[in-house]
């Protein structure tokens, strides 16, 4: 067996495991580059490599840095399976289209950019793919629900887990090879903070004789969950009642946006902060929330109970949900008494762009970063205290107040993540330290190492092909 990672090595975004065994290939997650000058040219040259050999494809879970790349192999000539969680499925129906249409509209706007300068160069003006395109890649989709053995071909069975990260998130053990020549792979892909609303804790595995471990934060560990709670409380008090300004929360629209909700209705039935008015402006968000109430089966019992209380108690927390533009440029008028959900999550994309063009400025208001922000991003930018910044051609400057909330992560931080893997009961042959930037990888490497006395892991170079004996 031989691994090769063509994406989340050494960074957060792109993640693409290629396996070659006995019997074939096959690929784990399939995602998009995201954020930095280099993240179109690395989308366009991804899947440089033989389609025809790939099996079957596994997924960990929808955010578009593990999947969104999937319309684009299928263009490519990809003709397999793609499996993923019933959950997964249900997202990826509503997130890819999103994507491919925000890819036409870029494409459009690129094209009509250039011709007004007479560009030369023309390859980035078509996009990654179409809204067509996304349509039939749909077709390869196939639900197989959690704890569920699956076997899509010779040699290879595999088992998707809970993961605790967003719904439908999956850790994947997968058995390749036969009789003394099995070897067990798992693949964490993104591990959700234990302990945090919504969704059940990561399921703890046991064993693993090869190890793909993410690290986002493998470098930090988050405030606790209560005093995060303290913390965003008083930014959303000072904010509406201290200077009458508008708090705006960039948010990824699956996951983020569905815990900062019963998060902030939690606050309000416990009396921490007064009635809210809450505008959640995307329409992807919305759609996710809804099919969110919909798997309820997925939810811990502190967030079934919650949600039964706001249902009943609309008038203290009072949830809106924008759909149409006119709607959303109309917030753009309101000077205070909002808290305003929007994606993108790290800024650099989507309605929230809007929402800091109006609200940047103005010291009464408050930006609250709930979320890990790649480096490159707007939202980056936001957090190492970036004086002004550029949106829509125009510089903004920067006099609201940004509170930096990583508590409320989706992610582990470093002493889940290593809580998480000394429930393996043997060190795995191989661990290979993925999905972080070089420092959080290399630190959460070397806590393995010197914490649990396993064979040093390996943080691993995009596209080296790595045997496993």
């Amino acid at each position: 067996m031989k691994l090769s990672f063509f994406g989340a090595a050494g960074e957060v975004t792109g993640s693409c495991l290629r396996v070659d065994h006995a019997h074939g290939t096959f690929l784990v997650d399939c995602g998009l580059f995201q954020g930095g000058r280099q993240a179109e040219l690395k989308n366009r040259q991804a899947l440089d490599f033989d389609l025809k050999r790939v099996d079957f494809v596994l997924l960990t879970h929808a955010h578009l840095d593990h999947s969104g790349l999937i319309p684009r192999l299928v263009a490519l000539g990809y003709k397999g399976p793609v499996y993923a969680t019933p959950a997964t499925v249900d997202l990826l129906e509503i997130m890819l289209m999103d994507a491919a249409h925000i890819q036409e509209k870029e494409a459009e706007w690129a094209l009509r950019h250039a011709r007004n300068r007479q560009a030369r160069h023309r390859v980035e003006m078509t996009p990654l793919y179409t809204v067509e395109q996304a349509r039939a890649s749909l077709g390869r989709l196939k639900a197989v629900p959690y704890e569920t053995d699956c076997h899509p071909g010779a040699g290879v069975s595999f088992r998707f887990r809970e993961a605790g990260h967003i719904l439908g998130s999956a850790i994947i053990e997968i058995d390749v090879g036969e009789g003394s020549g099995l070897r067990r792979l798992v693949v964490s892909g993104d591990l959700g903070q234990p302990m945090r609303p919504v969704l059940r804790d990561p399921v703890r595995v046991e064993r693993a004789d090869v190890l793909c471990v993410e690290s986002t934060y493998g470098n930090r560990a988050h405030r606790s969950f209560n005093a995060t709670l303290d913390e965003l409380a008083d930014a959303i008090k000072q904010t509406l009642v201290g200077r009458g300004g508008n708090v705006i929360i960039p948010a990824f629209a699956v996951g983020r946006t569905q815990e900062i909700l019963f998060v902030l209705a939690d606050l309000v039935r416990a009396g921490r902060i007064g009635p809210l008015k809450v505008v959640v402006d995307s329409p992807m968000a919305s759609a996710v929330t809804a099919l969110t109430v919909r798997h309820r089966e997925l939810w811990d019992e502190d967030t079934r109970q919650l949600f039964a209380w706001s249902q009943e108690n609309g008038a203290r927390f009072d949830v809106r949900f924008v759909q149409d533009v006119e709607e959303s440029m109309a917030l753009n008028s309101v000077k205070g008494g909002l808290v305003i959900i929007s994606a993108s999550g790290m800024c650099d994309a989507g309605r929230v762009r809007h929402h800091l063009r109006y609200n940047l400025g103005r010291s009464e208001c408050s930006i609250v970063i709930a979320g890990f922000q790649a480096a490159g991003t707007l939202g980056r930018r936001l957090v190492d205290g970036a004086r002004q910044v550029s949106l829509f051609g125009e510089r903004v400057p920067v006099r609201a107040r940004i509170h930096t909330i990583g508590g409320l992560s989706a992610h582990a931080d470093q002493p889940a993540l290593l809580d998480w893997l000394a429930h393996i009961k043997q060190p795995p042959q191989r661990t290979f330290v993925v999905h972080g930037e070089p420092l959080g990888a290399m630190a959460l490497a070397d806590a393995i190492h010197a914490r649990l006395g396993w064979p040093a892991p390996v943080v691993p170079e995009p596209g080296v092909n790595y045997p496993i004996p």
